[in-house]
């Protein structure tokens, strides 16, 4: 994953409320999975396994997440550990077979709540964030974003 998508990441989750939150998480894990197709065509080992094993980190997340007194989280819960175990083997057997069908799997699930999130009105998660405006500068071949009010209410007040 690449600075940019990190901190693009780190802007999102800033503003997200719970529904966009785990669709920033799907995005992130098909992030880390992409990651391990490219390293596997370089024959990187190493990254390889990291890739998959972030992937594998997002998805324990989720299922940290996940309310199991109703039907859809058992489900879910399911479907997590499926794909756990498919991207685990995936790294020992250096195979990407299995890697495919669980991305394909994870993106309709994240189609699936970005429409749920597009219905979701509630606030964000985090409070007392920096405001970013994008589109206010433009500078040579790039968008800049402008943070405003980064001063006096940031932070823990004593």
């Amino acid at each position: 994953m690449t600075k940019e998508q990190k901190q693009q990441f780190t802007l999102r989750i800033t503003q997200a409320n719970k529904t966009g939150l785990v669709v920033i998480l799907y995005e992130i894990t098909l992030a880390f999975l992409e990651d391990a197709l490219e390293e596997f065509e370089r024959e990187d080992w190493k990254a390889y396994k990291s890739s998959i094993y972030k992937a594998r980190d997002c998805l324990d997340e989720l299922l940290e997440s996940l309310n199991t007194r109703y039907e859809p989280g058992m489900l879910l819960r399911s479907l997590y550990h499926y794909y756990k175990k498919e991207i685990t083997s995936a790294a020992i057997l250096r195979n990407t077979e299995k890697l495919l069908p669980v991305m394909d799997m994870i993106r309709e699930l994240k189609d699936s709540y970005e429409k749920i999130a597009e219905q979701d009105t509630s606030a964000p998660l985090m409070e007392n964030t920096q405001t970013v405006y994008a589109g206010l500068t433009y500078g040579r071949g790039c968008l800049n974003e402008n943070l405003a009010d980064q001063g006096t209410d940031r932070g823990f007040r004593i």
